[in-house]
């Protein structure tokens, strides 16, 4: 009698750690989609600023054709990508647009005291910050969950219910640095 007690304790014990341990799973996917909705609500901010800068910079620098196109294909690339590795890459591409359009206020100092683009540079440095902190959380949490359904006894369960491991958001080297925000020179 005593034999079957102990082993239907270990049973409801087992199933206990398998139901938190599957929970603990869901809850950690859970919060790597919501970390991704938060990169998107940033970078759905920047898009919404990149048209307002490009219409004040044009009225300066209306020659500047090039660039201007440029940064406007970047952000067409950015709001089309589907997949973490596509978004990654476009933001890059963006990063890097977005670095040579500031570098136009060099060469037109009415730009570079324009109110307007000082404003809207301001607004895009804070949604910079708040991409590259929104892209920690991301990296931090598919980190917790890539490390926990690859652990053991998680693994078995995590290959079972078909848990996969997520993608980082990950920067190319060119864009580590950030968009050029100074017109101090």
């Amino acid at each position: 009698m005593w034999v079957l007690i102990v082993i239907l304790v270990l049973l409801v014990l087992i199933l206990l750690y398998l139901v938190a341990l599957y929970n603990g799973l869901v809850k950690l996917r859970n919060r790597i989609d919501n970390a991704w909705a938060q990169i998107d609500v940033q970078l759905k901010r920047r898009y919404d600023l990149i048209p307002n800068l490009v219409e004040t910079v044009k009225g300066y620098a209306s020659h500047e054709k090039e660039t201007l196109e440029r940064v406007i294909t970047a952000r067409q690339q950015g709001i089309s990508a589907t997949t973490v590795h596509d978004q990654a890459q476009a933001e890059n591409v963006i990063t890097g647009a977005l670095r040579q359009l500031f570098a136009l206020s060099e060469a037109y100092p009415d730009l570079k005291a324009n109110q307007s683009f000082l404003e809207l540079q301001e607004e895009l440095s804070g949604t910079e910050g708040r991409i590259a902190y929104a892209r920690q959380f991301y990296n931090d949490t598919v980190y917790k969950y890539n490390t926990k359904i690859q652990s053991f006894p998680a693994v078995v369960i995590a290959g079972m219910m078909r848990f996969t491991s997520r993608e980082y958001f990950e920067a190319d080297d060119e864009s580590r640095g950030n968009v050029k925000v100074d017109f101090s020179s």
